[in-house]
Parts: C-alpha cells; sequence; structure tokens
C-alpha cells in the first residue's frame, strides 16, 4: 500500500521569483496601488497601514534587511528543492489554488482535482521589456523552452476522486485542460524552483481559498488533509507520496504574529487551534494558510522537521508576504 513518506509547505509569492531590485525599489509603488487588509481582517488601504505603522517599521526595511531577507529566501528555497529530491518519492500532491487562471466567476468550484495523464505549464514570453518587471517576475515561474506537459499519478488522482466523492467532500474532476489552458502559478512554480526536472508526477489539488462565498472554512481543510492521509493509504500501490502547500503564508499585510501561531500549532499538531482560525483572518493572499492546513492535518503522522520562516517586509507600511517554507518526515 502507499503511504505518506514527507510533507512540504512553500510560499510561491512573486517575491521569490523577482530580483533583489524589485524587493528594494519596486514593491513600495506596487504594494500602494493594491487593495489590503489589516490584522484583524478590515478593508483598508495602503495609508492607513502606514498610519498605523510602528516606529520601528523603518528598522525592518532598510537595504541590509531587506537584502538579508532576500539572501535567507534564496537559501530556503535551495534546501527545500533538495529536501523534495532527497525523499525519493514516487509522486506528489501539491495542494494549491486557482486565481482566475483556469476557474472564473462563472465556474468557481470549492475544491478541484486533476486527473489527467500530463498537466501544462505554459511557455515563458520572451518578449517583456525590462520596465515590466512585475510580469517578468511572474513569467520566470513557466518554462523558457515550453511549453512542457509534466508527468501526473493520474491514478491516484482518480482515486482520490472516487473515494473523496464517497466520503461527502463534492469534487470537480479535471481531466484535461482547454487548448489555451495551463497550470496556476501555485503548481508552476513548483515545478520551476523545484521538481521541474526531475519527472516526478503531481496530482494537482486545487481549493478556492481567494473568492467567496465558497472558500473551505479552516476545519474543513484539517477533514480534507486527513481523508487524503486516510486514502492515500489504501491506494492500491506501492508507492512513497508526497504531499505538499503552496501558497501562504500572510499577505499582502504581513501578520508575522499570526504566521508564527501556525507554524507553532502545526509543531504542536494543535488541530483544535488550526481548526478555530477566524475565516476574517484568511482573506487575499493570507487565505492561501488553508493549502497548509490540509497539509498539516495529512501528515499528522509525522513531525515538522525544519521551518525556515521569512517576515518578507518590504514597505514601510509593513505590506509584503510571510515566507514559509517546511518539511515534515
Amino acid at each position: 500500500m502507499a503511504q505518506i513518506a514527507a510533507a512540504f509547505a512553500s510560499s510561491h509569492s512573486v517575491m521569490l521569483t523577482a530580483e533583489l531590485d524589485d524587493w528594494l525599489t519596486r514593491f513600495v509603488a506596487a504594494d500602494q496601488r493594491i487593495s489590503h487588509f489589516d490584522a484583524a481582517g478590515n478593508p483598508c488601504t495602503y495609508g492607513d497601514l502606514l498610519a498605523r505603522a510602528s516606529a520601528q517599521s523603518a528598522a525592518l526595511v532598510t537595504k541590509a534587511a531587506i537584502e538579508r531577507r532576500f539572501d535567507d529566501a534564496q537559501a530556503a528555497m535551495a534546501r527545500m528543492k533538495t529536501e523534495i529530491l532527497s525523499a525519493r518519492l514516487d509522486a506528489m500532491i501539491i495542494v494549491g489554488d486557482d486565481q482566475r487562471e483556469i476557474f472564473s466567476e462563472m465556474n468557481q468550484p470549492a475544491l478541484a482535482i486533476y486527473y489527467g495523464e500530463t498537466i501544462r505549464n505554459a511557455a515563458a514570453r520572451d518578449d517583456l521589456p525590462p520596465g515590466e518587471w512585475y510580469k517578468r517576475a511572474q513569467n520566470r515561474r513557466r518554462d523558457p523552452g515550453g511549453p512542457v506537459d509534466y508527468p501526473c499519478q493520474s491514478a491516484l488522482g482518480l482515486y482520490l476522486i472516487e473515494e473523496l466523492t464517497r466520503r461527502g467532500f463534492d469534487i470537480t474532476a479535471i481531466k484535461q485542460l482547454g487548448p489555451d489552458e495551463a497550470e496556476g502559478h501555485a503548481y508552476s512554480f513548483v515545478h520551476y524552483k523545484y521538481i521541474g526536472g526531475s519527472g516526478l508526477p503531481i496530482v494537482p489539488i486545487l481549493l478556492n481559498t481567494y473568492y467567496p462565498p465558497n472558500q473551505p472554512t479552516p476545519e474543513r481543510c484539517l477533514a480534507l488533509g486527513s481523508a487524503i492521509a486516510e486514502l492515500v493509504r489504501t491506494f492500491p500501490a506501492a508507492l512513497r507520496i508526497g504531499i505538499m502547500a503552496s501558497g501562504g503564508l500572510s499577505h499582502f499585510t504581513v501578520d508575522e504574529q499570526l504566521d508564527r501561531q501556525v507554524i507553532d500549532a502545526m509543531r504542536r499538531k494543535d488541530m483544535d487551534f488550526l481548526a478555530a482560525l477566524p475565516p476574517r483572518k484568511l482573506q487575499a493572499g493570507s487565505s492561501e494558510i488553508r493549502n497548509w492546513l490540509v497539509v498539516a492535518a495529512a501528515a499528522a503522522n509525522l513531525e515538522l522537521s525544519w521551518v525556515s520562516y521569512v517576515p518578507g517586509y518590504r514597505t514601510p507600511a509593513l505590506t509584503g508576504t510571510g515566507l514559509g517554507f517546511a518539511r515534515w518526515s
């Protein structure tokens, strides 16, 4: 029978494909244009956050501090790749979210599983001028020699669809993409940074973390993770399966307290704390913490053996991304 042999979690923020100069200079203007939520989950502006920032916030975004965090994030990604490839996996389930890449307001399922034989990553564009720094960073999640069709563990994907349905989960099943569609950034990032050349098959699970009104509750995310772990153990093949959360942690306002509380609860296996997380705090990018909840429950029989957390402050208003990386073994 199969087993979950290792579990992982990684942010996939555009910060992780951006360059140091972007961290130092360009995000400031970008963050002033987007909507934000404060630590309580209330909508606010960049100006609101800046006005509330403590006197110590300036010290968190000096050139030296940002350079140090940039280096820490690069080191964490390098280690993550090593951790995944050293786990000797036969397949990996990736729990991510779709952000208008496959689905739209016309059809936004709470939970979908892809079970095709392969999944396509789009080709990287080669016509972006240097001034399009944000699009260039996003473009680095795509394949420069692409498009590329990456292998999937379709039998495991189909098994999860069938058996989770029998357990009361309403699954949208995806067997193939349209001719102009490709895997979303939650999955292309993992291919680009970690497993692209390894041939490791994946099972993409798409969780609607972002878009009301049908985001799964934290409790439901934990139930999904527990069910996935049980079903992997009954899958009729002797496979070493990994499971990975793609996304998170808090953003676009860094909530370092929330991030550290979530990581600590996962280390202690405090599922009651995780189940009670207020959905109001899980909005915008912070919603991707839901992907981590699925994996934490699926990895309940493993230990959280490595964590790297980089509070990715990038402006005096303390906007940015809580960059998290973890392995259970």
